[in-house]
């Protein structure tokens, strides 16, 4: 059954059950909040909320810090997370990741990467993107959003930078963004991808009365993205690809990009694989085996999993906590090698 205001399809191969679609959906129902299984390392945690100015509305957040102090029990309305709240920054010329959520997600669904990064001795920012997140769908069916999304990335970083409590002790040469799902295709518009919004004909079935499906129709375009030259490295999960050879010329920074075996919500194994064909250097390539769509998104609670079963359901053969004691490590390793330690 298609969902409400998704542009979707089904796969053709034996998962053909995994519906994929422009638009996720019914996740973060538990107040938008995942958590790991367990942690078991501490990171200290600031939530931000950075004011609306001339270029977009409010943005709410928080920031993951390197922290030496014992982890307490913070309570997010049903859920806990293990971290250090305001925990005091120490270091200098700290490297910085910001992270960009998939389509209905928060700026804490991939908290334990986070988490493992700051840990690593980085400094690691997520905002929820305005319109397109849990809490406000408002223009999640729209191309309007896919051209706020790297702005949104923008604007956190120029906080970061300037306005966050600990800017003087960032590094403004070390600077990675994480991205997953629609947040895959917010970190390659960031670093300098243009996208092609007609090649992905099978989002869009005729007659779609979906309002991006229309606006493409009609050639109704949003502005190419402006690329972040601040930004040094990617890692890129399972993104929406809206690009081709000819939109990803410019993209020549180390990119680490991952590929569920089974993809989900728009985003396909041969998409992904067509991504990182066109891409002109080759990035550092990994395939998450027996996962689908959703196994990058950080391990649920029960009560989650029992709320939004689509989301935090994997298939047999995949343990998603397993998987993510790996992928943390794997990430942290390529940021370590791309930015420096």
């Amino acid at each position: 059954m298609q969902r409400a205001g998704s542009i979707a399809y089904r796969s053709t191969d034996s998962h053909s059950h995994r519906q994929q679609s422009m638009n996720p959906p019914r996740f973060f129902v538990l107040a938008g909040l995942y958590l790991a299984a367990s942690l078991s390392h501490a990171a200290g945690i600031t939530f931000i909320d950075i004011p609306a100015d001339k270029d977009g509305p409010p943005l709410r957040g928080a920031v993951w810090s390197p922290c030496s102090m014992p982890a307490e029990k913070i309570v997010l309305g049903p859920l806990v997370i293990d971290a250090v709240k305001n925990c005091p920054l120490s270091g200098e010329r700290l490297p910085l990741v910001v992270i960009s959520h998939g389509t209905g997600g928060s700026f804490l669904g991939h908290h334990d990467t986070a988490a493992a990064l700051a840990d690593a001795g980085f400094v690691v920012a997520a905002i929820s993107h305005p319109g397109d997140n849990f809490q406000d769908r408002s223009r999640q069916t729209h191309l309007s959003v896919f051209a706020t999304r790297p702005n949104d990335m923008k604007r956190l970083l120029d906080y970061m930078l300037a306005s966050w409590q600990g800017h003087d002790k960032l590094d403004t040469a070390r600077i990675g963004i994480f991205g997953f799902s629609r947040g895959g295709y917010t970190a390659l518009a960031a670093i300098g991808s243009v996208p092609n919004w007609t090649i992905r004909k099978d989002l869009c079935p005729p007659g779609s009365t979906i309002p991006a499906c229309e606006e493409i129709s009609r050639k109704e375009f949003p502005a190419p993205p402006v690329p972040d030259p601040r930004i040094k490295a990617a890692v890129i999960a399972d993104p929406l690809n809206f690009f081709d050879a000819q939109g990803l010329k410019q993209v020549t920074i180390p990119i680490q990009l991952w590929a569920s075996a089974y993809g989900g919500d728009g985003v396909t194994p041969q998409t992904v694989a067509a991504l990182r064909h066109a891409l002109p250097v080759a990035p550092e390539w990994h395939v998450a085996a027996n996962a689908a769509h959703f196994a990058f998104l950080a391990p649920c609670t029960p009560a989650l999993a029992s709320a939004s079963p689509v989301e935090c359901r994997d298939d047999p053969g995949f343990n998603r906590v397993s998987f993510h004691a790996m992928f943390d490590v794997r990430v942290v390793r390529f940021f370590e090698r791309s930015l420096g330690r």
